[in-house]
């Protein structure tokens, strides 16, 4: 019988404070060895502590951290050469070329691919000698992706890598991102782009408060909330405004959240709901002056468990 793999990253009953604020609250988390994995979260959940304390950035007040095996209290040394990290703004010298700039990074590592080959897999070999200052936006995400890779890493750390991209941007970064697991590698990956998450993470963890409030991969987590559809319309007026109440009467509506003049119904069933929803609003004696409807998606699970639009943080 095969032994199940080592986890690439376990996190025990981590701990960390600041001053009055509990940034972590014993908190216990898995990565598996060849997973991209999603850590997401609201602005003050905990998360981008909990991704300093696993580089090794940060020490903990208490608890352990084990990567590929290893522990940052007796060997950091080895494990940086193993780790790859790309920050959400990456400052490099904007006076380097993109050849001198790889090179300068792989210098840091024992062994890794070629400047030149690294280069070739971010699709920057037109741009290997121009100057860093001279990148747009979608090419120096890519440069600091590429600094990021040049030390061959087994493990990456991603922290919102298509932050104010435009979308081919992004999309050139996910098939990165995509290749770099497929050769069985692992990655943490923060993102505030749900359908980046949806279509990258095999699993994501949800923090708020410092704890993990929900872990799966993306279909469970949206099966989790025990809703298929989500009914978004606006509807009334000044003068007669909608009242929310009855809709939560509504037969199949799990929630209903009213915000800046428009309202969302969490539903199981579409073809009962609609009907149900316009007869309500017909006795209310208001117009539907506007509908949507769309599956339920990542989105709707992080509004539901923690009462924020991730984009909004």
């Amino acid at each position: 019988m095969t032994a199940a793999p080592r986890a690439a990253l376990q996190v025990r009953n981590l701990r960390k404070t600041y001053k009055d604020v509990l940034a972590v609250d014993r908190l216990d988390l898995e990565v598996r060895t060849g997973e991209c994995f999603g850590l997401l979260g609201p602005n003050g959940a905990g998360k981008t502590t909990t991704i300093e304390i696993c580089e090794g950035l940060l020490a903990p007040d208490s608890g352990d951290v084990e990567m590929l095996g290893m522990s940052w209290n007796s060997d950091a040394g080895r494990l940086r050469q193993r780790l790859g990290i790309q920050l959400q703004d990456t400052q490099l010298s904007e006076k380097l070329t993109v050849l001198e700039t790889v090179r300068l990074f792989r210098s840091f590592y024992e062994a890794g691919p070629a400047p030149s080959e690294v280069i070739a897999l971010v699709a920057l070999d037109e741009k290997q000698n121009a100057r860093v200052g001279n990148l747009s936006g979608g090419q120096k995400q890519r440069l600091a992706m590429a600094c990021a890779l040049v030390g061959g890493p087994e493990f990456l750390f991603l922290d919102e890598p298509t932050t104010g991209l435009d979308p081919q941007a992004r999309r050139q970064l996910w098939d990165l991102i995509e290749e770099f697991k497929a050769s069985g590698r692992t990655i943490l990956l923060t993102t505030h782009y749900m359908d980046e998450a949806e279509r990258l993470c095999d699993r994501i963890a949800i923090m708020d408060h410092g704890k993990v409030i929900a872990l799966g991969t993306p279909r469970e987590l949206i099966a989790s909330i025990g809703v298929e559809h989500v009914l978004e319309f606006s509807a009334g007026s000044a003068a007669r405004p909608l009242a929310v109440s009855p809709l939560r009467r509504i037969e199949g509506a799990r929630e209903v959240r009213s915000q800046n003049g428009s309202v969302e119904m969490l539903v199981t069933e579409l073809h009962r709901a609609v009907p149900a929803l316009i007869e309500e609003l017909s006795r209310q004696g208001l117009p539907l002056t506007e509908l949507r409807t769309h599956s339920a998606s990542l989105e709707d699970v992080f509004v539901t468990l923690t009462g924020r639009h991730l984009r909004d943080e």
